[in-house]
Parts: C-alpha cells; sequence; structure tokens
C-alpha cells in the first residue's frame, strides 16, 4: 500500500511540475505521469543502489551532493523509456528530480498512514 501512495503522489508530482513548468519537465497524459511513477519507482529500487555503491566516493568527496546528479540520470533514464514523458536536458533532468521529489514528499506527508 505505501509504494501505491508513493506511486500516485510521485504522478501527481510530475503532472503538477509539468502542468507550471512545462519547460523544465513535459508530461503529455496522465497515464504517461502514472507510468513514469512506476518506473522511477522500480529504477530508483533497483538500478539507484548500484549507482550509489559504484559513486560512493564521489558521493564522499561532493558531501552528498553528487546524489542530486544521480537523480537527474536516473529521471532521465526514465524518460527514456516511458513515452509521453520529457526533460528538458540533463540539467532540467536534475532540476526536474528535485522539485518532483519535493512535491511528492509533501503530498505523502499528506495523506495519513494506515
Amino acid at each position: 500500500m505505501p509504494f501505491l501512495i508513493r506511486m500516485c503522489a510521485t504522478a501527481v508530482a510530475m503532472l503538477l511540475i509539468g502542468y507550471l513548468l512545462p519547460g523544465l519537465v513535459r508530461v503529455d497524459t496522465v497515464m504517461a505521469a502514472l507510468a513514469a511513477a512506476f518506473v522511477l519507482g522500480l529504477v530508483n529500487a533497483v538500478v539507484r543502489p548500484l549507482f550509489v555503491v559504484l559513486t560512493l566516493p564521489l558521493t564522499v568527496v561532493t558531501l552528498g551532493l553528487f546524489l542530486l546528479v544521480i537523480n537527474g540520470l536516473l529521471l532521465w533514464l526514465v524518460t527514456a523509456i516511458v513515452p509521453g514523458v520529457h526533460v528538458n536536458g540533463f540539467w532540467g533532468a536534475v532540476a526536474g528530480s528535485i522539485l518532483i521529489s519535493v512535491v511528492s514528499g509533501i503530498l505523502t506527508r499528506m495523506v495519513p498512514a494506515a
């Protein structure tokens, strides 16, 4: 159940960011947002830990800021996989991942725990 709540919050966040900042992230349909949220959840569960371990020295040297780059790369990967979701280049993916994380975190906190 928590995965579904987070997935829906991420989809709403992607739609909201796409609506407010269309030059940064563009989401064509609600189904594309749901698919992107699902794929992003899978990528964060499977690929992200591998990236974090492989780049641990660089992450330590940058005091954790390189994790923002990893999140941007993963969002960029998701937009390459899911049709209907687009970001404006690499830095758009980094900025979009930050905004999506903040908005989906706020939305997830607003839902009461079951």
